[in-house]
């Protein structure tokens, strides 16, 4: 169990999280949404919390095991 945690609060996945955080706060605040009918964009927590799990979900394609051509 303490295996799988460690896997998953890896320093690579805490820091591709963080940036892509911090991308979706770069997105609302320069791209963003002018008049507030975008789902993503309108908001700067939606926004952080998109990219975010995008960035997790990034980060677990590049590491140990994740290409296997052996």
């Amino acid at each position: 169990m303490k295996q799988k945690m460690k896997k998953w609060l890896s320093i690579r996945t805490l820091l591709f999280t963080l940036l892509g955080m911090l991308a979706g706060y770069l997105y609302y605040r320069f791209v963003g949404c002018v008049n507030g009918t975008c789902f993503i964009s309108s908001d700067p927590v939606i926004s952080m919390i998109y990219m975010g799990l995008l960035g997790f979900l990034i980060s677990g394609l590049f590491g140990k095991g994740s290409c296997n051509m052996e």
